[in-house]
């Protein structure tokens, strides 16, 4: 059974930086890839940033880009989001998620990911 937990969120003033963490067990991430969604209130959920575990490629949402940046460690099954520059527009809960990876476009799309975390509130103050 695959298990993912998110850490990290908080209250931030805008053009702060927040790093999310996420920790798996029970898979062999190898194919996989894992990624970042998030809710803002009100809004559905949406992609964020993804990173494939075979060879550390990134895609990121438009929104995020430049800065936002995602990592990985593979020796603690664990995946990084670093924020940076923050707005009160990323306020959201974010949710971490993983996948088999298939193809890059199915990578930002949330119905590619079978396992969820619980996800952890961002909170951006103006």
């Amino acid at each position: 059974q695959v298990q993912l937990v998110e850490s990290g969120g908080g209250l931030v003033q805008a053009g702060g930086s927040l790093r999310l963490s996420c920790v798996s067990s029970g898979r062999d991430l190898s194919t996989y890839v894992m990624g970042w969604f998030r809710r803002p209130p009100g809004k559905e959920r949406e992609f964020v940033a993804a990173i494939k575990w075979s060879d550390d490629y990134t895609y990121f949402a438009d929104s995020v880009q430049g800065r936002f940046t995602i990592s990985r460690d593979n020796a603690k099954n664990s995946v990084y989001l670093q924020m940076n520059s923050l707005k009160p527009e990323d306020t959201a809960i974010y949710y971490c998620a993983t996948g088999l990876f298939i193809s890059s476009y199915r990578t930002r799309e949330d119905y590619a990911y079978d396992s969820w975390g619980q996800g952890t509130q961002v909170t951006v103050s103006s």
